[in-house]
């Protein structure tokens, strides 16, 4: 592996402000701007690992209904004796199981 965009963002770096990686003749070419120390490598592949394997929790921000939208089903679960709210939880845990 090598420097990846997703890693130095992971390490707290922004695009652009503090690097640029570009696509030269087929191989990435890191351009390191920031007046912070460039990290290593393996820092970089770790943080971007890192990221990688919280997937799972990036697919279920998106999928579960917005926190007011959660409330409402909660109310109306205690209003209608109903399970609409869990259903919805485990049904996004489903769909998106931790690894």
């Amino acid at each position: 592996m090598a420097y990846t965009s997703q890693g130095l963002i992971e390490l707290g770096f922004k695009w652009e402000e503090d690097f640029t990686i570009v696509n030269q003749n087929g191989e990435h070419k890191l351009t390191w701007k920031s007046s912070n120390p460039q990290p290593t490598v393996q820092e970089c592949e770790s943080a971007h690992l890192s990221w990688e394997s919280k997937e799972y929790a990036r697919n279920r921000a998106t999928a579960y209904a917005s926190t007011g939208d959660q409330l409402d089903m909660q109310y109306w679960d205690s209003v209608n004796d109903t399970t609409t709210w869990k259903d919805h939880v485990a049904s996004v845990k489903d769909q998106f199981p931790k690894p």
